[in-house]
């Protein structure tokens, strides 16, 4: 499979992509764990069908330490006893915003107390940040038909 667009060539897609990717260096500096963030940017990707964007943070995290069983089990967080009760409020939120169409009034309150019970405003706005970047990637890599399997950690550091 060709991506439709070839977005790592593109002077305009570079420009645009830059911000971003600055965005999510601003979102990492913010205090949220790697590994959340890893999770989060994982979780959205399995529901929006972004096989590019899953390869390139399932290897990501794998690459900062993170377990395989914990990577295996992101899509069944829900079932595994391997995720601690902040990463379970990160993930939840992520599907509440991932899927925000699906409830009428967005992310529900006991979904939003939750996150904030286990995060700082500062983490918050990284978590927020971090949820809605991936989701616009997710759709950018979706869009263009981005094919998986060739990334490679610190590629596009």
């Amino acid at each position: 499979m060709e991506a439709r667009l070839d977005l790592f060539a593109n002077p305009v897609a570079g420009k645009i992509l830059k911000h971003f990717t600055a965005a999510g260096k601003a979102a990492a500096e913010a205090g949220l764990p790697e590994s959340t963030r890893e999770l989060v940017l994982l979780r959205a990707s399995q529901i929006n069908g972004c096989g590019f964007c899953v390869d390139m943070h399932t290897k990501d995290a794998a690459h900062a330490g993170e377990t395989a069983q914990r990577l295996h089990l992101v899509a069944a967080w829900r079932e595994a006893t391997v995720f601690t009760d902040a990463e379970r409020a990160a993930l939840e939120l992520t599907e509440q915003a991932t899927r925000i169409a699906d409830a009428a009034g967005g992310v529900p309150d006991e979904v939003w107390a939750d996150a904030a019970k286990h995060f700082d405003e500062n983490q918050l706005v990284a978590l927020v940040a971090a949820i809605a970047t991936i989701n616009a990637f997710n759709r950018i890599n979706v869009m263009v038909q981005q094919p998986a399997g060739w990334y490679r950690p610190g590629q596009f550091a």
